[in-house]
């Protein structure tokens, strides 16, 4: 799920924190990849133009066609991702995953009976909300990233997590993935958008998350709670208190704790045992890998692995498969210039200046340009995660 309106608050407060661009202005960036959130949009994508692409035996491939095209491009315009892949949940996120699954049994049963009464379009739409990643389609996906020549890296917990770590590192660039609480979790830069279908045509999206603190004018810690308010999968939200009223209170009482002494708990209605504490925690001391301690190489691909794993059963086109990787070999022999910014150290900024408590802050506003945000999941859908 990410953070519940995030990105829309954004575009409201702190427009400035996001600008659009095309791929190619991200040559030679590395980039770490939310893996099982690309998945999920390469399995949706091909769902919703027709029917999933299959082995011989009826098991799906279109995760793979997905990750080897998409990554081809990416190389092509010069970046150099590094898929980053979850581990298992937090304990504190069984609660959003229950109700993940019963939303899929829901939705399963509204398809038997929408495929009972002919009904296309709702057949089309609840098949979408039953695609789930499977240990299956990651353990494929790795392997062909394997033969790709691109690194990958398993997390212990949380994919989002991991990928901010490899950002602070300065082992990368920013976080792609359709997720905002990578920003939560303390990514400086967030790309989203960036391994759509380029027949989409839709701009990449970059939010800075020191211009992020800037706009809303709150510290780290802050910006957490505010998150925490606004609905992530760790906990559940007070009622009544959608994004505008949240950063309302944020602004006045600047902590979770505050905001509960103050406000009507009649009017908003505070979730029994309420675990935002924990939630604060998992944001400020995920579990990762220390990303100076991880290595990433990217190396020659195998054509003949390639075309031994992706042909035959899985009835991939042969030729477009070693053109596929005559392609990355030519990405990786091209001789080119490095970004200039590569040859400085970027140091950590220095903190962001605090409000008072008692000053007023406008939400949004006629005079503020909006940033276009992206509401809505990845590829017409949301993964479950």
């Amino acid at each position: 799920m990410g953070i519940k309106g995030l990105s829309q608050l954004i575009a409201d407060v702190a427009p400035f924190a996001v600008k659009e661009g095309e791929m190619k202005q991200y040559f030679g960036r590395k980039v770490a990849i939310d893996a099982s959130m690309s998945l999920y949009q390469f399995l949706i994508a091909v769902r919703a133009e027709g029917a999933q692409l299959t082995s011989v035996d009826g098991e799906t491939t279109s995760h793979l066609m997905g990750t080897f095209y998409r990554t081809i491009r990416l190389l092509e315009n010069g970046l150099k991702p590094v898929y980053v892949f979850d581990g298992k949940p937090p304990d504190l996120k069984s609660g959003e995953l229950n109700k993940r699954a019963e939303r899929r049994e829901e939705a399963q049963k509204a398809l038997d009976k929408a495929t009972e009464a002919g009904a296309v379009e709702d057949m089309e739409k609840f098949n979408r909300r039953l695609v789930k990643v499977t240990k299956t389609h990651v353990s494929e996906a790795k392997e062909l990233l394997r033969l790709m020549g691109v690194p990958y890296v398993e997390a212990p917990c949380e994919a989002e997590a991991q990928c901010a770590a490899l950002v602070r590192a300065g082992k990368v660039y920013a976080t792609a993935t359709e997720d905002m609480d990578a920003l939560t979790f303390g990514s400086t830069v967030l790309l989203r958008r960036l391994t759509f279908s380029e027949a989409r045509k839709m701009p990449v999206q970059e939010f800075t998350y020191e211009k992020v603190l800037k706009g809303f004018e709150l510290t780290q810690d802050e910006f957490i709670d505010l998150c925490i308010l606004l609905g992530c999968d760790y906990c559940d939200t007070i009622r009544g208190i959608g994004p505008k009223k949240a950063i309302e209170l944020i602004n006045k009482h600047r902590t979770i704790e505050k905001i509960l002494e103050n406000i009507d708990t009649k009017k908003y209605i505070v979730p029994e045992d309420w675990n935002y504490q924990q939630a604060r925690r998992l944001f400020k001391e995920p579990e990762v890998q220390d990303g100076e301690s991880v290595e990433l190489k990217w190396s020659e691909p195998d054509e003949e692995g390639l075309v031994k794993f992706l042909c035959g059963d899985r009835q991939f086109n042969e030729d477009r498969i070693r053109a596929g990787a005559k392609k990355i070999m030519k990405t990786k022999n091209t001789a080119t210039q490095g970004r200039l910014d590569s040859f400085f150290k970027v140091l950590p900024s220095t903190g962001t200046p605090k409000r008072k408590p008692d000053d007023k802050k406008p939400i949004g506003g006629s005079s503020a340009k909006k940033a276009k945000t992206s509401g809505g999941s990845a590829s017409r859908g949301r993964r479950p995660k």
